[in-house]
């Protein structure tokens, strides 16, 4: 594993919270917990959070219990989390700003990132592991999954659309995210 690269860029005393939102696949977690060691905080997976709670995987609670009971108890969870952590980086799942109002917590509470990766690039990530995930684990084949994607993007897009800062790439570097960080700072 490699280690992420020397803070070049402070993270500003007012920016509490970090929040990165984007579709599955767009490398939240990774990028997240990078972000969290260059900046020194503590960082979040918010479906991790739920898994841990619930003692259950997401695979296992949608089959369980439906998509409405896991998007309320995202909804809780993200609630929680704002109220407990008061400086974090927080990679939600992809659906987390589109329910219960979750995108206006995540913009009043911190500095929200969307990570807008092609659609090409999703499916090629998500190919492999699309059977573990309960909204793509139907799908027949890697045309079947970039049209679920693109439906699921377009359905999401206005929530994403919404978020300060976008990284807009096929992959967003810790080093580029930095530097819209710290270019949103100088300029807000």
């Amino acid at each position: 594993m490699t280690r992420p690269s020397p803070v070049r860029y402070a993270l500003p005393a007012t920016a509490k919270r970090l929040h990165l939102i984007g579709m599955p696949g767009a490398g939240k977690t990774t990028l997240g917990r990078a972000l969290a060691v260059a900046y020194g905080l503590p960082f979040l997976d918010l479906d991790e959070e739920i898994v841990q709670r619930e003692q259950r995987s997401v695979s296992e609670i949608f089959a369980q219990e439906g998509e409405e009971y896991f998007r309320q108890r995202e909804a809780d969870v993200l609630r929680d989390v704002v109220a407990i952590y008061p400086r974090l980086v927080l990679a939600t799942g992809g659906g987390t700003p589109c329910f219960h109002h979750n995108l206006e917590v995540l913009l009043t509470t911190g500095l929200t990132l969307y990570l807008a990766v092609p659609v090409e690039e999703l499916v090629r990530r998500l190919q492999a592991v699309a059977a573990s995930r309960p909204l793509l684990a139907a799908l027949p084949d890697a045309a079947g999954l970039e049209t679920r994607l693109r439906e699921t993007l377009a359905a999401r897009q206005r929530f994403y659309d919404r978020a300060p800062i976008c990284c807009a790439a096929p992959t967003c570097s810790l080093e580029a995210v930095q530097q819209l960080i710290a270019r949103y700072f100088t300029t807000a």
